[in-house]
């Protein structure tokens, strides 16, 4: 009985939901249906508003010439003697002259009779000169004083256009008629190939511009023995075979007006706007293909359908879900508690990690900060060893200005008692000049021997070679060495520390001085050249050169080539932590000719304006 109550109850779900799913389809193809229509009329009013503006712009601009024509004096004077021959000759290359200027079809002037005496075609062989226009209703309008409108196939030169036209008043008397055909073949043009059609009617009903030339000349009206008449009377198709338009007119639907056009062997059916251009006396109709709008409303009422089946087929999902759901939850809860337990043994084993870690990076930053203060004490260590190294040429240096100011003294004292105060104040002065050149060495010196500023900034590196000169000038005499100093047209700036530079150059231009002492060749260079952002300094000597075998110890701490109690060991390992910490590089090589040469590379400054700025 239960299994039979639940068959009934799933039968009746069944049904229920199939009537909903016709009423879904039903309601959702009049929806789409009214939507898509109204969509397509609005583009549709759309293309037929630029229409309508591209015929009225067209015509438009061309309505007041016909009137300003037959205001000239020539034209009035041709009307006023419509048979002399001169004013016909003058009137005709005046009008083809004007003709060409405007880029119309054709202008000529008629006289009361109907006969044309001159026109802007007069020299071509299908001239209107000559031609009787009296039964076109743009001549009747304006031989009666009113200005002419009038859309028609010309009788002679069987092409469509619009005609203007204007009297010529002499006085108050009407002597004849300007008239001004436009050819609107070009707007027309702009229409074929458009996804809509785009057809102008006259008020007979017949449809003389068209996207689709098949349907010219062809009435979307029955075609009465009335209107065919007024058709021929005016001449308005010359000889063109007028039919109708195989057309059947639909009911409106949602205030849309629908056509049914059998095009050959197909039939197809069009949603019509229009508009009446009610100063020109047209009908403009725009009327685009229903197919596509049908066929978009069926895909929605389709895909409405489909929605509500995969609604559907969601909502038993989630209804066989359900049924699952509370078994999940309570093994989720298990799980979660489980899952808990875990995270607190796991949170207390990080925890007790992580003081470990606390306590290792204490000990490493306190380890950081003792090497870096011994980094700082070897680099003193450093100076102060290179500083006793040069401690007796600095003595000799001292030594000699020293004599010297004992002896100019004594001198001065012997001539002022002799009373040669000139010569005495010459010896003064020699006593200053020595005075200033110890104060330089000692500045050199005291500068070179304090702990160095860290911070770093453009450096002149002229500046730093002068120092470094000042401060190893007797050290290079004393072993019979020249430096020679090439730092190019303009002495590049760099990126590092004054002092600590100073401190690079001093040490490895010593290594250099004690390379070659003893040799034949006992020159030094150093050369300075920036390319891009880098500055390169070279410092070669010409000695014996780096050994193979102690390559890749030369930077080193404690490791020297001299003999005992000749160095530490640490200038060149200092030399190459400095450049580091300038962010640049210190090597060593061989010259391919002879002796060692030591590079260094550093970061450019901008310019010499930087430094000046700092």
């Amino acid at each position: 009985m239960a299994l039979r109550v639940l068959r009934l109850r799933k039968f009746w779900i069944a049904l229920v939901l199939a009537a909903a799913a016709v009423a879904i389809a039903m309601l959702g193809h009049r929806i789409a249906t009214r939507t898509a229509f109204d969509e397509a009329a609005s583009r549709g009013q759309t293309t037929l508003r630029l229409a309508v503006a591209a015929l009225r712009g067209h015509i438009s601009r061309f309505e007041p010439l016909p009137a300003l024509i037959a205001d000239h004096d020539d034209i009035k004077d041709l009307v006023s003697h419509p048979d002399d021959p001169v004013r016909r000759a003058q009137a005709n290359e005046y009008l083809k002259e004007i003709n060409t200027l405007l880029q119309s079809s054709d202008i000529y002037v008629m006289v009361p009779n109907g006969d044309t005496i001159a026109a802007s075609n007069y020299d071509l062989p299908l001239t209107f000169v000559g031609e009787n226009f009296i039964y076109r209703p743009y001549f009747q309008e304006a031989a009666a004083g009113r200005r002419g409108r009038f859309f028609a196939i010309g009788t002679t030169s069987l092409r469509r256009g619009y005609f203007f036209s204007s009297p010529v008043l002499v006085g108050d008397e009407i002597r004849g008629v300007v008239v001004f055909k436009v050819e609107i073949d070009a707007v027309e043009a702009s229409w074929r190939g458009g996804e809509n059609e785009i057809i102008v009617a006259d008020p007979e009903g017949i449809i003389f511009m068209a996207g689709r030339e098949q349907w010219l000349y062809a009435g979307l009206l029955p075609l009465t023995p009335e209107r065919v008449a007024r058709t021929r009377q005016s001449r308005r198709y010359a000889d063109a075979v007028l039919r109708e338009l195989p057309i059947t007119r639909g009911a409106p639907e949602d205030g849309h007006e629908f056509v049914t056009i059998r095009d050959g062997g197909a039939t197809r059916e069009f949603l019509q706007v229009s508009e009446n251009m009610a100063d020109a006396g047209w009908t403009v109709s725009v009327l685009m293909d229903t197919a596509s709008a049908r066929a978009q409303a069926l895909t929605s009422a389709t895909a409405a359908v489909l929605l509500f089946g995969l609604a559907t087929l969601i909502g038993a999902i989630i209804l066989q879900r359900r049924a699952r759901q509370a078994e999940r939850m309570l093994m989720q809860k298990q799980a979660r508690e489980e899952l808990e337990r875990r995270v607190e043994e796991r949170t207390a084993d990080l925890a007790t990690v992580n003081a470990q870690l606390e306590l290792e990076v204490a000990e490493r930053r306190t380890t950081e900060q003792r090497l870096r203060q011994t980094q700082s004490d070897l680099v003193q260590a450093g100076k102060l060893a290179a500083l006793g190294q040069m401690s007796a040429a600095l003595s000799h240096e001292f030594n000699q200005p020293l004599a010297a100011v004992k002896a100019y003294a004594d001198n001065a004292a012997v001539l002022i008692d002799r009373a040669r105060v000139p010569e005495a104040r010459d010896n003064v002065s020699r006593i200053s000049s020595l005075a200033d050149r110890m104060a330089t060495i000692s500045r050199h010196l005291r500068n070179f021997a304090r702990k160095p500023n860290q911070r770093l900034g453009p450096v002149p590196l002229a500046e730093v070679v002068d120092d470094t000169l000042e401060i190893i000038g007797r050290r290079l005499e004393s072993a019979g060495a020249t430096l020679e100093v090439d730092l190019g047209a303009v002495p590049p700036v760099v990126i590092a520390g004054t002092v600590r530079l100073q401190q690079v150059l001093v040490n490895i231009v010593s290594n250099a001085a004690d390379a070659v002492q003893g040799l034949d060749d006992r020159t030094i260079t150093l050369t300075a050249r920036q390319q891009g952002g880098k500055v390169t300094i070279a410092i070669r000597d010409r000695g014996p050169g780096i050994a193979p075998q102690i390559t890749e110890r030369i930077f080193d701490p404690f490791f020297s080539t001299k003999g005992v109690g000749k160095g530490l060991g640490l200038g060149l390992s200092i030399s190459y932590n400095i450049v580091k910490d300038f962010g640049g590089s210190l090597s060593a090589e061989n010259h391919p000719e002879d002796g060692a040469v030591f590079t260094i590379e550093l970061d450019a400054a901008a310019s010499a304006a930087a430094v000046a700025a700092e």
